[in-house]
């Protein structure tokens, strides 16, 4: 297969950082290697010293502490924006604006309406577009979605999804901008609840109607007060699918003993499935129709044989993967959408699904805050609001 380099410059070199520029390094050596190989330009960060270092140890070409020398490089085909999330919206938009191919973090915007114009950003300016839900890329996930494509569950019921961590219980924990509102939007909310929305909008289907609580439980710090001005450390949500299913979600990043426990459980009339990101490799499956009653139950199924999504580029049966993986499987997905010149949908989140994920995730806050039970209605893009962004 021939090959081209396609320029990569990226906004952040913290924690998705790393992660991503370990995908793009790993890409290239892929027995089945994407037909735009990526190369490195440039990476840009506040500091001048650590991001210089950064782009030593990431294998980038450059840096700098101005993302618009990032957007205005003629070299840099694709926008990586891996930043906090206040600095997602306007870099975003400025690198579509430049024509260059954009993925993005999640959650895509602070709140739905800077995701809206970011979606309306991209689309005017035609390019590819992905929101980072990396989970959609887990092998188990992705076999998960293809039983229920197949109708194996038969009528869907139940989806019950949570994401719980404990990081923030520490009182004394210093405050980075994760536990800063106006940098990161939301707490729990928008840094793991939207995980497990994007997963049900993936696996079910679009929520119609939310009935949620969130708490701010650690006191103390500098951004604490009431729930309209701290972050929130937990958020729990009963939620109405457009299908008629209905669930649950919820997020916390104050639950001791638990450090990335994303897991979801669906339930239909002809059996369930059930998942653990802390053991990413399996899928517990239980169908109904067994003739045999000691085969009752649930059992597991080891996601790795080269059948198996994504596993024929890896290692022979039961030679497992690791949380890494999923980020180069997400990139390489994004590469060869653009490649093909086709959307990243239905497996990749694009900007559109990274919209209605905030959609939710506003329609959950202000269940909270007012007490009721809310609608989620989303917004269409119009020829205005592609050439206007709003």
């Amino acid at each position: 297969m021939s090959v081209e380099r396609i320029g990569i410059g990226m906004l952040g070199y913290g924690f998705m950082g790393r992660a991503h520029a370990g995908a793009y390094r790993t890409l290239r050596h892929l027995p089945a290697p994407s037909p735009l190989v990526p190369s490195l330009v440039s990476v840009c960060g506040r500091t001048r010293s650590a991001v210089a270092a950064a782009a030593e140890e990431f294998g980038f070409a450059g840096s700098t502490t101005d993302w618009r020398e990032v957007v205005a490089d003629a070299r840099v085909a694709v926008f990586d924006n891996t930043g906090p999330n206040s600095l997602h919206h306007a870099p975003t938009i400025a690198a579509a604006r430049q024509g260059k191919h954009l993925i993005c973090e999640k959650p895509l915007g602070l709140n739905a309406d800077e995701s809206f114009e970011m979606w309306a950003a991209a689309s005017n300016a035609g390019v590819q577009h992905m929101c980072a839900f990396n989970y959609r890329f887990v092998p188990a996930v992705r076999l998960a979605r293809e039983m229920l494509e197949a109708g194996e569950l038969g009528e869907i019921y139940h989806f019950r999804g949570r994401y719980l961590q404990d990081w923030v219980l520490d009182p004394d924990l210093r405050r980075g901008w994760r536990l800063n509102r106006s940098m990161a939007g939301s707490g729990a909310l928008g840094d793991l609840g939207a995980h497990v929305i994007d997963l049900a909008r993936y696996l079910v289907g679009e929520p119609a109607t939310v009935a949620a609580t969130m708490a701010a439980f650690v006191t103390g710090r500098p951004d604490a007060g009431d729930l309209d001005e701290a972050v929130d450390d937990a958020v729990e949500a009963a939620v109405e699918f457009e299908s008629g299913a209905i669930g649950t979600i919820e997020a916390s990043r104050v639950c001791a003993g638990r450090k990335n426990a994303l897991t979801f459980e669906i339930s239909g009339s002809k059996g369930s499935i059930a998942f653990d990101l802390e053991r990413l490799n399996e899928l517990q499956v239980n169908l109904s129709g067994s003739t045999n009653p000691n085969l009752e139950g649930f059992r597991t199924v080891l996601v790795t044989q080269p059948q198996h999504p994504y596993l024929s580029n890896w290692w022979p049966p039961g030679h497992v993967l690791g949380w890494e993986h999923t980020f180069t499987h997400e990139l390489a997905h994004f590469l060869n959408a653009i490649a093909r010149d086709e959307s990243v949908a239905p497996h990749g989140a694009t900007f559109a699904d990274g919209y209605r994920a905030a959609e939710v995730c506003d329609a959950i806050g202000r269940s909270a805050r007012f007490g009721r039970r809310e609608a989620v209605s989303y917004r269409a893009l119009t020829s205005e609001s592609v050439r206007t962004g709003i």
